[in-house]
């Protein structure tokens, strides 16, 4: 009767995959949450993408560093299209679709 919510910068399929053999089947749900390159570096208030840019951080996702996006992931949050509530919502009613909670939010359509 527990949900665990992690959020983990996890560009390799493999790891994920790994991660995902761990626990029984339809325990694991693989959320990505998808946003353009772009828009990840506008909102950057740390500036991390600016200085991997400039080669003062090495092996930084989606810079120097590859990612893969997910295959078939159980639910996709486009959060450069979506407030936080509205992800919120969707990932709400994805998990009441599954019987998982009960009271599903208003999902964006």
């Amino acid at each position: 009767g527990i949900i665990t919510l992690t959020a983990f910068i996890s560009p390799f399929r493999a790891d994920r995959q790994q991660v995902r053999s761990l626990v029984e089947e339809g325990d694991f749900m693989e959320i990505f949450c998808k946003c353009p390159l772009d828009v990840c570096e506008d909102r950057d208030v740390k500036g991390l993408y600016r200085m991997a840019r400039a080669g003062k951080i090495s092996e930084f996702t989606g810079i120097s560093s590859p990612y893969e996006a997910p295959e078939n992931p159980e639910l996709v949050l486009d959060t450069d299209a979506h407030t936080i509530d509205e992800c919120v919502d969707l990932l709400v009613a994805e998990l009441a679709r599954r019987g998982i909670v009960t009271g599903a939010g208003n999902p964006p359509q």
